[in-house]
């Protein structure tokens, strides 16, 4: 019989970080060989030096191509890129060698997956003041594979059990935000977010909800005229299109709203509007989707934790939740693909 589990990416992220700690507590779980074929990209030199730190008895088998992994329990398959010479003053120290590094990762890859020869990628975290050290000029992983997969309309999803989230803008100051919102952009999200949750998570009919940018959702202009003259159009063309979309509602009550049930995902306008509720609800377990590309990609909902790096302490929660989230897309996608 042919093999149903799919194969699964898995970028070692920034080798000064957590990134080798969570893969290694991650892939010694059977749970996650019982749902993927895990393959990590990355060095064998840091995974080695990792295993000291959690205690791991993993192995480890070197492979040139997806095929050639036996992704077995016990075993972790390693496309190795990079030559690191780790000593236990790297973690928590990252440099421009491990700013290319983690972006060779990235790259790799995506490129696999789009190719066909991954059925999805998961990102361990990286550090965007280390990738501008090794000469990348990116905000973060989104940026960067939209350009690798050449798509211009992507967004940033925070997914849990209880709250979804999606971001208009994501990585920008926020006195910039009102300037960068448009009713386009607004409509592209919600329609973004719409077509996700119906391709990806297998929702017919999802109820999507859009907060408003200002207090009290602008309570009649009285706190700004965004919510009108923006946020409404972009509602009223989602609704002619058919989409089950309810809004703008007042930022401090929506997510609430929508944890208990009463709506699928939420259309927030900045970056900590969404993921401060978001990651109150799933700090350990939180996972990190994007929309728009032509590849499946999960990552982790935390940072690099320099501060804890090489003491084997991190949480592999959210990284075990990216797994599960892209392994379950690339099955859901490719049943579908069956019908």
């Amino acid at each position: 019989m042919p093999e149903s589990r799919p194969i699964i990416g898995i970028t070692m992220g920034d080798p000064a970080g957590i990134g080798p700690e969570i893969i290694l507590l991650s892939l010694s779980k059977t749970s996650v060989y019982k749902i993927c074929r895990p393959l990590v990209i990355g060095d064998l030199n840091v995974l080695t030096a990792a295993t000291k730190c959690v205690r791991s008895r993993l192995h480890f088998k070197p492979v040139k191509d997806p095929d050639d992994g036996i992704y077995k329990l016990g075993t972790v398959d390693v496309l190795n890129l990079t030559e690191i010479i780790h000593t236990p003053a790297l973690w928590g120290h990252p440099t421009a060698e491990t700013g290319g590094a983690m972006v060779r990762y990235i790259e790799s890859t995506c490129d696999l997956a789009a190719q066909g020869r991954l059925a999805a990628m998961v990102t361990c975290p990286i550090n965007k003041a280390a990738m501008q050290m090794a000469g990348y000029r990116y905000n973060g992983h989104t940026e960067l594979l939209a350009e690798r997969t050449k798509s211009d309309n992507f967004s940033m999803m925070m997914a849990g059990d209880r709250l979804r989230v999606v971001l208009v803008t994501i990585h920008v100051p926020l006195k910039q935000v009102p300037s960068l919102l448009s009713s386009s952009k607004v409509l592209q999200t919600i329609k973004l977010t719409w077509r996700a949750m119906q391709d990806r998570f297998g929702l017919n009919s999802p109820r999507i909800a859009v907060a408003g940018l200002n207090p009290h959702a602008g309570e009649d202009e009285m706190f700004g005229s965004e919510e009108k003259n923006i946020l409404l159009p972009a509602i009223h063309d989602a609704i002619n299109e058919g989409i089950v979309v309810k809004g703008p509602l007042p930022p401090d009550t929506v997510f609430y709203q929508a944890a208990n049930g009463s709506y699928d995902a939420v259309v927030a306008m900045y970056h900590d509007q969404g993921l401060i509720p978001f990651k109150l609800l799933h700090f350990n377990d939180g996972v990190n989707v994007t929309l728009g590309l032509p590849i499946i990609r999960t990552s982790v909902d935390h940072g690099t934790a320099y501060d804890i790096a090489g003491t084997g302490t991190a949480d592999p929660g959210s990284l075990i939740a990216a797994i599960t989230m892209a392994a379950q897309q690339a099955v859901y996608i490719k049943e579908k693909q069956k019908e």
